[in-house]
C-alpha cells in the first residue's frame, strides 16, 4: 500500500465514488462544499485532483465539447483499484479506532 490518504483527498475520492460517471472538476466542488459544509477553491481541488492522479488513484477523461461550456470538454474522474483499497484502508482504521475508543461524545442514541 502507498500510505494512508489524507483527509481531503479521502473527501474527493468519497465524492467520486458518489457521483460516479457526473465526477467532474466542478460537481465534485459543488458536491464536497454541500456535504461538508466548507467553500473549497478549485485550485485548491485541480492540485489535489493531479496528486491523485500521480498516486494512481484516479484516472481521468475527456468527456465530449458542449455547447453550455463554449465548446470545452469536461474532464471526468474514476476510481482506481488502488483507490478502492486506499479507502478501505482508511475506513478499516477509523472503525476499530472508534470501536477502540472510550470517548464519551455525549450523544445519547
Amino acid at each position: 500500500m502507498k500510505g494512508f490518504i489524507g483527509e481531503f483527498e479521502e473527501l474527493v475520492l468519497l465524492t467520486i465514488a458518489t457521483l460516479g460517471s457526473e465526477a467532474y472538476g466542478v460537481a465534485i466542488k459543488d458536491s464536497i462544499e454541500s456535504r461538508a459544509n466548507r467553500t473549497i477553491s478549485i485550485g485548491a481541488l485541480h492540485s489535489t485532483i493531479s496528486r491523485l492522479e500521480d498516486k494512481g488513484y484516479i484516472i481521468s477523461h475527456l468527456g465530449g465539447a458542449t455547447a453550455e461550456r463554449g465548446g470545452r470538454r469536461k474532464r471526468f474522474f474514476e476510481l482506481t483499484q488502488d483507490a478502492k483499497e486506499a479507502l478501505n484502508a482508511i475506513k478499516t482504521l477509523r472503525e476499530g479506532l472508534w470501536k477502540e475508543s472510550k470517548i464519551d461524545l455525549g450523544f445519547s442514541k
